[in-house]
């Protein structure tokens, strides 16, 4: 399908608007605490200018390539976080190109991209990924422990700020699979925000296309949206 265009693009963002606020309502959350992220991925640049044109200011890429093919020359026109898997050989262009890295899932992959955020002059805020389907077929940490193992290394890297935790929702299960994968990434969220020490945790990351309503009503502060705003795309992740 090709790309919507911005009247369609318009009236998804409403629909996406409305059904976001109905959730926090259920959530006995305010109005403003759940911000909308453009997934971009699969789509050309013209993607995220119409996002901008309408007011989102959060772009999401799953690829470093790809991010790079499409804003390397000319910047992307709203703040671009890498929300998919990332390579430890890809950080220095993933420092350069993007403002965050919503996918960390080892301690290697953190500190290479503190390097080269440090080269650039730069204290990035990170997610850290947890899996919480246990799907082999997505990255992120296996098991809350082996996060929580890596956290306070990652949290000593310099050009690194822990902002908070992102997973991506099961596949299969329907709605029942998809809460208890909220749940879980909330109370590890919980649990990590409990302790002193991280001021700018604040982020959690989850929910999409298919899965951001319930999301929202199990906490999250962010939801990446992209076929329900630009249709469907090439591929998924």
């Amino acid at each position: 399908m090709a790309l919507v265009g911005a009247e369609e693009f318009n009236e998804n963002l409403r629909r996406i608007r409305e059904t976001v606020g109905e959730s926090l309502a259920r959530a006995g959350r305010g109005p403003d605490d759940v911000r909308i992220m453009a997934v971009t991925k699969g789509f050309p640049r013209e993607a995220a200018e119409t996002a901008a044109a309408a007011g989102l200011d959060l772009l999401g890429e799953n690829r470093v390539q790809e991010a790079e093919a499409k804003f390397g020359t000319v910047p992307p026109p709203a703040e671009l976080h890498l929300i998919g898997h990332l390579q430890t050989n890809k950080a220095r262009k993933a420092a350069a190109l993007v403002a965050c890295v919503q996918s960390i899932d080892k301690y290697e992959t953190a500190a290479a991209l503190d390097r080269h955020a440090a080269a650039l002059g730069k204290r990035m805020p990170v997610l850290l990924e947890l899996n919480t389907s246990g799907e082999e077929s997505k990255s992120g940490y296996g098991e809350p422990a082996a996060l929580l193992a890596d956290l306070d290394r990652i949290r000593a890297l310099p050009s690194l700020a822990v902002a908070g935790l992102m997973t991506v929702g099961p596949l299969a299960g329907g709605e029942r699979a998809a809460r208890a994968a909220f749940v879980r990434l909330k109370t590890v969220f919980e649990e990590i925000r409990s302790r002193s020490g991280l001021p700018d945790f604040r982020e959690l990351s989850m929910g999409m296309s298919q899965d951001y309503a319930m999301a929202v009503e199990e906490g999250a502060t962010l939801v990446r949206i992209g076929t329900a705003l630009f249709g469907e795309r090439s591929y998924s992740r």
